[in-house]
This record gives C-alpha cells, sequence and structure tokens, in this order.
C-alpha cells in the first residue's frame, strides 16, 4: 500500500455534495482531490426507482458557478439527467475526482489526517465528509420477525412492480419515498396497502408556481435548525411532496391503496397497525393548509399579482376507507408477497475513526457541518443548518463556508505551493 504526499483537502463522496465543495475549493487554489468509491452519482443511479424524479424543480437544482437557462425551470430531472448533470460538471470544471476508490478508514496521526483505501493512503490538512446522511436504510426492529415471511427491500432497493413477485405489496412508511413507490405499485396494477404516518403533506403547485419556488420566495427553506429540532434533537420529516404532482393518502386511498395506520409489529404472521389513520390524513390536510395560508399571506404582504387559490383534486377528493379500522393483517391471508421499508435512512460513517466526531449512534457530531475536531467538514447533512441544508440548493453557501475555513487553517501549515 503507496503512502502519497500531503495534500492541502480531500473530499470523500462524489455527488451534488462533494462536487460542490470540489468546485469551490479548485476555484480557491486548494490542492485536493476527490475520492468516490464508485462512480460518479452513485447514490443517484443505484437508490433510486425507475420512475424518480427530483423534487426540486430545475431552476433549484443548480450547482455551484452554473445557471438554469433552459426551457422548463419548473420541470424536473429524472435520476439519469441529473447524473449526467453530475458528470458533466466533473468533466467541464476538470474537478480532480478518483472514481472506483473505496475509503475504508479515516483516522489522525502526527497532527494530519489519513485516508486509507486499498490501493494507497492519502495524508492531508482537511478532510470534507460528503458521502451522505441518507444512505443507509433503517427499518423497525420488528422487521426481523418476518424473515422467514414475505420479500423485504428498502426504498433504496425498490425499481419497479415488476421486479416484485406476484401478489399484493405492503409500503410502510409515508413519507417521500413511501407514497411515491405506493403509487408507482397501484398504477402499475398491484395490488397495493400503505402503513401511513404522521407526516406533513404538500401540493405539487399553488398559485402559480411550483410549491418549492414559494417556498424560497417566503424564506421557509432559511429557518435555523435550532427553531425546529425539539428539546431530544430530533427533526420531524420533510412534508411529503410528490415528484410531478400533488399526492395525498386520499388520492392515494381513492386510486385503491388500502390505506392503514402507523406499522406497530409482527407477530406470528400478522401485523399489527395503530389506529391513527383518520388522524394521520389529518394532519397532512393540516400541515398543507397551513403552508398555503403562509404563501397567501406572503403575496398578500408583498402585493404580489398572482392567480386566485385554486382547489387541488388530489386534496380535495375524499378518502376511500373501509368502514371498520384495520388494525392487523395476515400475510398469507392477504397474499402480501412483498414489503417495501420506507422507514428512514441514515449515514454510514462506519469508516471514520476520529475520536470526538460521531455520537453514540455513530452519526456526525457538528456545528452547521463543521466537527469539533478541527478540519474535519461534513457536506450536504440533511437539516445541517437550515431546511435548506440536504439539498442541492444549500451546496454552494455550504462550500463557501468550508473552503473559508480550509484555507485558514491550511494557512497554520505554512505557504501553499504556487
Amino acid at each position: 500500500m503507496d503512502e502519497m504526499g500531503v495534500l492541502d483537502a480531500v473530499v470523500v463522496g462524489a455527488g451534488w455534495a462533494g462536487l460542490g465543495v470540489s468546485y469551490m475549493l479548485s476555484q480557491s487554489g486548494v490542492q485536493h482531490c476527490v475520492l468516490e468509491r464508485r462512480r460518479i452519482g452513485e447514490t443517484w443511479r443505484t437508490q433510486r426507482w425507475d420512475s424518480f424524479h427530483f423534487n426540486l424543480p430545475n431552476i433549484y437544482s443548480v450547482m455551484p458557478g452554473d445557471r438554469y437557462d433552459g426551457p422548463e425551470p419548473e420541470g424536473f430531472m429524472s435520476q439519469a439527467e441529473f447524473v449526467a448533470l453530475l458528470e458533466d460538471y466533473a468533466q467541464r470544471h476538470r474537478l480532480p475526482v478518483r472514481t472506483g476508490v473505496s475509503v475504508t478508514k479515516l483516522d489522525s496521526s502526527n497532527g494530519l489526517f489519513r485516508i486509507v483505501t486499498p490501493e494507497q493512503t492519502w495524508q492531508t490538512k482537511n478532510v470534507v465528509v460528503a458521502g451522505g446522511s441518507l444512505n443507509r436504510p433503517r427499518r423497525p426492529a420488528s422487521a426481523s420477525a418476518l424473515m422467514d415471511g414475505p420479500v423485504q427491500l428498502d426504498a433504496s432497493d425498490y425499481r419497479n412492480a415488476g421486479a416484485l413477485p406476484a401478489g399484493a405489496v405492503l409500503v410502510v412508511g409515508s413519507a417521500q419515498s413511501g407514497c411515491q413507490i405506493a403509487e408507482d405499485l397501484i398504477l402499475a396494477g398491484r395490488e397495493t396497502y400503505l402503513a401511513t404516518s404522521h407526516i406533513g403533506r404538500l401540493p405539487r403547485r399553488y398559485r402559480g408556481h411550483d410549491i418549492v419556488v414559494w417556498m424560497v420566495k417566503t424564506g421557509l427553506f432559511d429557518v435555523p435548525r435550532k427553531d425546529f429540532v425539539d428539546p431530544f434533537g430530533r427533526v420531524a420529516a420533510r412534508p411529503m411532496l410528490g415528484a410531478l404532482h400533488t399526492i395525498s393518502l386520499q388520492s392515494l386511498s381513492a386510486q385503491g391503496v388500502v390505506l392503514l395506520g402507523r406499522f406497530i409489529g409482527a407477530d406470528a404472521g400478522r401485523l399489527v397497525f395503530a389506529d391513527d389513520l383518520i388522524e394521520n390524513i389529518r394532519f397532512g390536510d393540516e400541515i398543507s393548509a397551513q403552508f398555503k395560508n403562509r404563501i397567501d399571506e406572503f403575496i398578500e404582504c408583498n402585493g404580489l399579482d398572482a392567480p386566485a387559490p385554486v382547489e387541488d383534486a388530489a386534496e380535495a377528493i375524499a378518502p376511500r376507507l373501509d368502514k371498520r379500522s384495520i388494525l392487523s393483517l395476515n400475510l398469507v391471508e392477504r397474499n402480501i408477497s412483498a414489503i417495501v421499508w420506507c422507514t428512514g435512512f441514515e449515514g454510514d460513517f462506519s469508516w471514520i475513526d476520529v475520536p470526538g466526531i460521531l455520537d453514540e449512534r455513530r452519526q456526525p457530531v457538528h456545528e452547521d457541518g463543521i466537527a469539533p475536531v478541527p478540519g474535519i467538514y461534513f457536506a450536504g447533512l440533511d437539516f445541517a443548518s437550515t431546511r435548506r441544508s440536504g439539498t442541492v440548493m444549500a451546496v454552494e453557501d455550504e462550500a463557501r463556508r468550508f473552503v473559508s475555513e480550509i484555507l485558514a487553517r491550511t494557512d497554520l501549515f505554512g505557504p501553499r505551493p504556487p
């Protein structure tokens, strides 16, 4: 295993966060490289379903230094289009990306950091961890009780309805992935059950614009983290948003999806659900109304010329529910052949061996993405600083902050070569 010279910085991960940081480092003349375990945009290639589209409109899916000037500012990219965007970005800006390099360990030695890979070891003054905080799926502990039952897969493994065995499908979780996958299944003619959860909802468009456009204009994306974290450090999930159109629990039920309450557990081939379905539907309606009221107030206060509110059919439609709440399902009787777990993700930081920067759950300890150990930064973390964090919209400001810190820290080691 060869050992390289000392770099000013190493970026681990070549998704949108890592490439954005690399661009800003290059603009500042910082000697660095980007290490990617497989290919540029690997997560977007391998952890999205076939019909997946970006939730952010094109106008806000722009990398640092670029701008959108295409014909559909409020349109949405497919996963393949976004991967192509990332590849073009890296090539066009000649970013120093090395693909097929898997980082197995990060530790510190003699005031520097060591990046260990199977082929060689890199020494660096700064490390930007940009592998993402939503790349390892979480399942409830009770999922293990179903090992001998239906096929189980996570949202990141789902591709299309045809890839699943014949029979009914249970989707657990009604945030972004859960509702979009449930709709994908029902449109493919599959009998579909959806275990819902206490999550808000947004309409796709409102008063002449995509909802994200209004959220940017009203400052809803700029709410600081401290204002929406509870005393236990928990952050509510982002409201559910359909990728190309509005999706609601009631619109899914009208299409034939059987709605259930929150998944509680499993025992002897029987799944158990909470009696909270009506509350979950109500909560989605409530959050949507709150967001729309905020937009209405913004339009009025600023004297904007916007179309009058129009009721969204997907929100106005009445839900089709069983007369009695379904509190349990027998897997055999319902012919459920597959379960798709849409129950959240976390980051895989198991390769980091630097004391003090991971908590007891092996997740980053940081302030606005900056670790308590000088020289380590976490890029692209969901909700790191604001509601904007964890989206492409945040990468330029985040990268600029990191580069400023890196430049100051690098100068402590002496002048950089010209």
